[in-house]
């Protein structure tokens, strides 16, 4: 295809803004899914993402279309909308030239609207803005038209009105994306060079590497060279999406496509690296690296570990074929006394934890535990050393301490204003500082805050939407650390400390979240034929405690008849045997998978 007639784009906006349907729908116009095989949410491959009715992964596409008598090619990235994703959105948008920022007209602009719009301006992509869900009843089209056009300054008339469930408006997407949209820039003369912005594990293929070429062309069996990695492989096979892999006989400067490497070896593929061919890779000179993306930072640690010792080895495959398709994700390899071999890992967020913790279940059928995720804090030792500290394993003790540092965040809620007072309220529980709020129009809000990360992370976004009956959205981006009193809290279950629950916490914040878990605990540890008693420790200090009364067996039950003194003798004899069962130590508790979700998920009530 000729290079002045390839158009990328991706499609950007809050979550449940109607970017999935609006890609079936383009899919649908320009005739590369036959009506027969069409379905909902064409491009959410996943199981978890279609059950969710959201988007987790990115995912190419390419369409073709006529115009004018002209043919063109659309490489499409459906991309998602939720905070936690926002990094596989920060790469769709490295590999394209134009974006259709999509709103819905029922909601207006949202928090991850505007964060996804930066993202795409820092880029200098051309932004088509589309108002999408006019059909519905409900629908405010002139109001939240105003809005798209104090956020990015254009005409009411730029504004394409659209429905991804009807199809209106949808030939006008076309239409703008071949007339705005500028072709790939690159030369087709060059040396070949190409940018990975996403990749995958097949086991018969090996790693496939989803790229943007941007210099020269790639053709079938060539040799080629990961300059990052300096890992060498072949070209088996080259094609592009449709949304299905379809085999071409060559790549060329500007298209989006994938490349079947055959490695077995996950770590030579990495996001972000540049594929060059192996005999442009010379002593005297090689291609230039293309500049790839920020290096992404985790912002919460939980360790995972397999729930049976001796799956350790092929967790650690599972972790690493889940890496190739989620840059986001880190793995350390870490150990527990309590859960043995595991691995200390940073996501984005508690979603994104979900997902992970998901995605081990159903696609590599790995039974895990998750411990409590926290957040990495900088310490100061008294020897004057400096850590960061990923584990509450690794915290040192108070007499080894000089200071500690949390993450802090920097927060955009938009709300409408009859909620700002309890929005305010929830964040100012949760140690917000206030910095300013803007308005867009009389009855909606932006409210700009500082807050700690941790404070953000675990529940926030589900107590913001309860506070706002829904309406309130969220995006936030790291700030630097801060200053503050850090301890390390232990839940002991039958006085034996469970490294899972194990957590590191705000000192002014430890007694309302232990006396959480312990009540949690209480609500969801089965009964024992002895006591259990939960305590949350901080140090040596006890915070929170709780009891599990014992089953009580009815040793009388049998006895009919006869003196009292028969009935108090075997309950005296039951009294000796608790007696020794208790010196004896009381045995291990089990614990059930679903405790560690549900005190993973904070007690809601």
């Amino acid at each position: 295809m000729d290079q002045s007639r390839i158009r990328n784009f991706c499609i950007i906006a809050h979550i449940d803004h109607g970017k999935s349907t609006l890609s079936d729908r383009l899919l649908e116009v320009t005739g590369t899914v036959e009506s027969r095989k069409m379905k909902d949410q064409m491009l959410d491959t996943m199981d978890l993402e279609r059950e969710r009715g959201i988007t987790i992964k990115l995912q190419p596409a390419r369409m073709k279309y006529v115009q004018g008598g002209e043919e063109y090619e659309l490489n499409l990235i459906d991309t998602p909308g939720h905070v936690d994703f926002g990094y596989e959105v920060s790469r769709s948008l490295a590999a394209v030239e134009g974006a259709l920022l999509l709103v819905d007209s029922t909601q207006g602009v949202q928090a991850q609207t505007i964060a996804n719009l930066y993202l795409a301006i820092e880029q200098d992509l051309t932004i088509i803005p589309v108002l999408n869900k006019i059909d519905l009843p409900n629908a405010e089209v002139e109001r939240r038209a105003e809005e798209i056009i104090r956020l990015i300054g254009c005409t009411r008339e730029d504004i394409i009105l659209a429905s991804g469930k009807t199809g209106v408006g949808v030939p006008e997407i076309l239409e703008r994306i071949v007339k705005d949209v500028p072709s790939p820039r690159g030369s087709r003369e060059k040396p070949f060079r190409a940018l990975i912005f996403d990749s995958k594990y097949d086991e018969y293929k090996g790693v496939v590497a989803y790229v943007r070429a941007v210099d020269g062309v790639l053709k079938k069996n060539q040799k080629i060279h990961f300059l990052a990695t300096q890992a060498d492989g072949d070209t088996l096979e080259v094609g592009y999406l449709k949304p299905q892999y379809t085999t071409n006989e060559l790549m060329e400067a500007g298209e989006i496509g994938y490349i079947v490497t055959g490695l077995k070896d996950i770590g030579a593929v990495r996001v972000g690296d540049t594929i060059v061919l192996k005999q442009d890779v010379t002593p005297e000179s090689k291609p230039e690296q293309l500049p790839g993306y920020k290096e992404v930072k985790p912002m919460v640690y939980a360790g995972i570990f397999p729930r049976e010792g001796n799956e350790y080895e092929r967790l650690r495959d599972a972790l690493m074929k889940l890496r190739l398709s989620d840059a986001a994700l880190s793995a350390e390899p870490e150990h527990s006394k309590a859960l043995g071999f595991g691995f200390r890992c940073g996501m984005l967020g508690m979603l994104h934890l979900e997902i992970v913790q998901e995605r081990l279940r159903r696609e590599h059928n790995m039974e895990v535990v998750v411990t409590t995720p926290s957040v990495a804090y900088e310490v100061t030792k008294t020897d004057g050393t400096e850590e960061v500290i990923k584990s509450p394993l690794a915290f040192p003790d108070a007499n080894h301490l000089a200071s500690s540092r949390e993450p802090w965040v920097t927060t955009d809620i938009v709300c409408p204003t009859e909620y700002i007072g309890n929005v305010m309220q929830l964040v100012q529980d949760r140690r917000g500082v206030f910095k300013t709020t803007d308005y867009y129009d009389p009855t909606r809000a932006v409210l700009h805050y500082d807050m700690p990360l941790s404070s953000v992370i675990v529940d926030f976004h589900d107590k913001l939407k309860s506070v706002s009956a829904g309406y309130a959205s969220l995006s936030y981006e790291f700030i630097g650390y801060r200053t503050a009193p850090i301890v390390r809290m232990d839940i002991m279950v039958a006085e034996e400390p469970v490294a899972a629950f194990a957590t590191l916490i705000h000192e002014d914040e430890a007694y309302r979240r232990g006396k959480e878990i312990v009540e949690t605990l209480k609500d969801t540890l089965p009964r024992a034929q002895f006591v259990i008693k939960l305590q949350a420790t901080v140090g040596a200090k006890i915070i929170a405690s709780e009891r599990i009364a014992a089953f009580r067996k009815d040793v009388t039950g049998y006895l009919y008849g006869g003196d009292v003194t028969r009935k108090m003798k075997l309950l005296e004899k039951q009294k000796k045997g608790k007696k020794r069962m208790m010196s004896m130590g009381v045995g291990s508790v089990e614990i059930p998978p679903d405790t560690f979700i549900k005190v993973l998920r904070r007690n809601t009530k």
